[in-house]
């Protein structure tokens, strides 16, 4: 039991970190590209190629690209590569959202003499909190699952119940991981679920 927990600690912090810098990356970029629709497509379709990418390839690309500076393995790839895929959910939302607020509520915002830093962060903002906090809870769930690949270079987490259960022939071990990460994945979902309704004006919810 305390190896499972110890796990699951671990796993949660790997994929918490990760989705964490992609949102400090993500919804700038993704607030970013709405100036330029030339610019988004390049940067969307980067981004959708990037996922394409299996995540058995991805990390092991990082080996290489990370081991000149000391981290070919263990969790900072893991991190880095999860980092990645994490990203076009949140610039697509983020895009998406900004995009679609009702010019109307711009003008008004003008009319009331805001700068377009004060309308970003006072009007913006807050209307795209539910759209940009559903890619965030695509990103966090489908790297609940991603990141269990990460235990092949090293990182530890839920995977190594599953690699173990595997390469030993244990079913044991192989559905306790299994099932560690599909409960981890649902009790997130609903939890981000929760905050994106907190986080979202009382006037923009349906």
């Amino acid at each position: 039991m305390d190896v499972l927990i110890d796990r699951t600690l671990q796993h949660i912090t790997l994929v918490g970190i990760a989705v964490g810098m992609a949102i400090l990356v993500g919804v700038p970029i993704g607030v970013a590209i709405t100036q330029n629709k030339r610019v988004a497509g390049f940067v969307l379709y980067a981004a959708s190629v990037m996922i394409t990418i299996p995540s058995i390839a991805l990390f092991g690309l990082m080996i290489p690209l990370l081991s000149p500076i000391g981290y070919g393995v263990g969790a900072v790839p893991a991190m880095v590569a999860v980092l990645l895929y994490s990203l076009l959910p949140i610039i697509r939302n983020t895009y998406s959202a900004i995009n679609n607020i009702d010019p109307a509520l711009r003008e008004a915002a003008k009319g009331m003499g805001m700068r377009p830093l004060q309308r970003l962060r006072m009007v913006e903002i807050p209307l795209a909190v539910p759209v940009i906090m559903a890619g965030v809870r695509i990103a966090v769930v489908m790297n609940i699952g991603v990141m269990t690949i990460a235990t092949y270079i090293g990182a530890g987490g839920l995977g190594d119940f599953i690699s173990n259960g595997i390469a030993q022939t244990d079913s044991q071990q192989l559905i306790t991981g299994a099932l560690a990460v599909s409960i981890m994945a649902v009790v997130a979902d609903y939890s981000l679920a929760a905050l994106q309704k907190y986080l979202t004006p009382v006037g923009a919810q349906a």
